[in-house]
């Protein structure tokens, strides 16, 4: 089919440099044609934008500005990583007719998009991919989007449709990453639009619940992973992974609570554990999910038992040799309420031929802001009275849904690495368990930060070769240790051997140790009643993964069910995480909290202040020689001296949520 060319360029040359030989794509937002190089007799893609020439004045100079940024950072990423599309060229051209039209140089690829591929391997019935060769196709992808994440910057429309195959061989091809001119910074101080556009714009087929509701929260990397986990379980599937030909119907499936689009929901086999990374990954509240796509892809791998090195290469910053494992308090996620008032659809031409219920559901991208344009996809044209009301029966349609989960301004925004936890009243204690645990009563806790992981004893080395923070001990020292102690132990303490156990938790600390620790990185150590709520969240469960008794799967606690003999790296369960996405809140080390030690009293108030003036501090979280599934309870409290130095005793710390 001989397509339309609005801009009339087929046969110019523009810049005296780019000879435009046929129009190959359109798209509601833009144009791609095929030129050539006329110096270099190279062809290249020449992608562009619509409904531009409407702009004047300073709205065209503010466009032209975030433009060659946008160029910009796609230069940058493609220099980082070969499976970014490569940007050489951004300018602005006046057409015949005398309208403005910015434009960008790319890459000329040949092959097709992965939808097509997909499309087509499904009307052949080609059989689904395996978990391990649908990680090896997107790989590239993958280590892509982990270069994007580990700079701030989010993509927020991943779909097939973006993904470009070079050569399809099953475990080995050429892919390529499609159209950053969406992504945003996501800064640690002050804003995280990259191009200061106010909006949003995505494919709602393989979007993010916050990307249908503000009420989920602000996008970013975590709304990546969400899209990423779609795509694979389409490729493991042979499926499309959310139900529904229309955006009503699709945005009611994707913030489902009930069920969630996990490959096994689509007639997928996988291992439990692949199933649990999946739950996690498409988890409607984008605090329990994996908060980049290298989490999620090593996941994967530890999973299907790929090197790690093949999923992501390169290894996130917080783990490098020296660098701290947990994030850097000091700095908060600010909070992102969108300011747009105004949601339209605009219909574009489907992939596939009419009638297929995957060109209906493709016929619209979603763009949110009162300004019309969208850079790297265009722009969303006028408000129709219809596209109002399918946005309003959307709203409705997830307003049940948004309900069980807080929102960001109740729950506040806190630094990478780290959960946050909205104010929540829960029931603190229990009634059933020991005379410490008791009574099971009420506290409020207001919205704070906690880290997802345990300090490892990487991260507390290099704060002590800052000289921010003592060194971890070498030996166990507790008021009565004797020398058949220190023999037995000594050898536990992991500062002993930071090379083979950096990434263990730390321990052989004391209180004040993991106090100053906390405090070096902007941060504190939780309270007890924080503690036991991120642990089991406010619906009284009895362990952090719910009613069911714990196993092996569940947490390094070797009483009986296991034969572990010391800790293990920290996230190395994730059956165990909490509700909140807590890795090792019980098992591993035990661990350090903000305050004393007191039997709970019948007249407790309801709030988190300590209790009692001695210096016994309380120890929460049970540890890898617990022995016991009882000391696996949130609830479970355990008490040190102070100045204990242990091999069971670690800590992690918490931060005040950033409204």
């Amino acid at each position: 089919m001989r397509r339309l060319d609005p801009f009339d360029l087929v046969g110019t040359t523009v810049a005296g440099k780019y000879a435009i030989e046929s129009v190959v794509d359109e798209g509601g937002f833009s144009i791609i044609y095929r030129a050539m190089h006329v110096i270099w007799n190279r062809p290249v893609a020449i992608k562009a934008f619509k409904a531009a020439e409407s702009l004047t004045g300073e709205s065209r100079d503010r466009l032209l500005r975030d433009f060659v940024q946008e160029g910009a950072l796609l230069v940058e990423l493609s220099e980082r990583c070969s499976a970014v599309c490569q940007a050489r060229d951004v300018a602005t051209l006046t057409t015949s007719r005398g309208d403005w039209v910015p434009y960008m140089v790319l890459e000329w690829l040949d092959g097709e998009c992965l939808e097509k591929v997909l499309f087509r391997e499904r009307q052949s019935r080609t059989p689904p991919r395996s978990l391990a060769q649908a990680l090896a196709l997107l790989e590239p992808i993958a280590e892509a989007l982990a270069h994007a994440h580990d700079k701030g910057i989010a993509h927020r429309d991943l779909k097939p449709g973006n993904f470009f195959v070079l050569s399809e061989k099953r475990g080995e091809c050429g892919i390529k990453l499609l159209d950053f001119g969406i992504a945003k910074v996501c800064r640690n101080h002050g804003a995280r639009n990259a191009t200061q556009l106010d909006h949003r714009s995505f494919t709602p087929a393989y979007a993010a619940p916050e990307q249908f509701s503000p009420g989920y929260g602000a996008t970013g990397p975590w709304t990546d992973v969400f899209a990423m986990a779609l795509i694979m379980v389409e490729l493991m599937s042979g499926r499309e992974p959310i139900d529904g030909a229309d955006l009503e119907t699709m945005a009611a499936h994707v913030t489902d609570l009930r069920v969630r689009p996990t490959p096994r929901s689509r007639g997928a086999e996988v291992s439990g554990e692949v199933e649990a990374i999946f739950e996690r990954a498409l988890a409607v509240d984008q605090r329990r999910r994996y908060q980049s796509v290298r989490e999620f892809w090593r996941a994967l791998g530890v999973a299907a038992q790929v090197s790690p090195h093949r999923i992501v290469s390169a290894p996130p910053p917080a783990m490098e040799a020296g660098e701290e494992s947990v994030p850097r308090h000091v700095s908060s996620r600010p909070s992102h309420a969108p300011t747009a008032t105004t949601l339209t659809l605009e219909a574009r031409e489907p992939v596939h031929a009419p009638g297929t219920s995957r060109a209906r559901r493709r016929a619209a991208t979603l763009a949110v802001g009162g300004l019309a344009l969208v850079l790297g996809l265009g722009v969303a044209a006028g408000v129709r009275f219809p596209q109002l009301r399918a946005m309003a029966r959307v709203a409705r349609a997830t307003a049940m849904n948004a309900a069980h989960v807080p929102t960001a301004s109740s729950a506040g925004r806190c630094p990478e690495g780290m959960a946050s936890v909205p104010a929540s009243s829960f029931f603190m204690g229990s009634d059933d368990g020991p005379a410490d645990e008791r009574p099971a009563h009420r506290v409020k806790v207001s919205a704070f930060c906690i880290d997802r992981r345990e300090v490892t004893a990487a991260a507390y080395k290099a704060c002590s070769d800052r000289g921010e923070c003592k060194r971890a001990d070498h030996e166990n020292d507790w008021p009565g240790v004797t020398a058949q102690d220190r023999t037995s132990y000594d050898g536990l303490c992991n500062a002993r051997d930071p090379a083979s156990r950096g990434t263990h938790p730390v321990n052989c600390v004391d209180w004040e140790m993991a106090r100053t620790y906390c405090a070096a990185h902007g941060a504190r150590l939780p309270t007890e009643a924080e503690w036991e709520l991120a642990a089991r969240g406010p619906d009284g469960r009895r362990y952090p993964w719910g009613d069911d008794e714990p196993t092996s799967r569940h947490s390094n606690a070797c009483g009986g069910e296991c034969d572990g003999s010391s800790t293990s790296p920290v996230g190395s369960f994730p059956a165990g995480r909490s509700p909140y996405g807590l890795d090792d809140v019980v098992g591993n080390v035990s661990e350090w909290v903000d305050d004393r030690f007191a039997p709970y009293a019948s007249n407790v108030r309801a709030d988190v202040a300590s209790l009692a003036a001695n210096e016994t501090r309380v120890v929460r979280g049970g540890a890898w020689a617990g022995g016991s599934p009882a000391s696996l309870r949130p609830t479970f409290r355990d008490r040190a001296q102070a100045v204990a130095r242990s091999y069971r005793i670690g800590f992690r710390c918490a931060a005040e949520a950033a409204e």
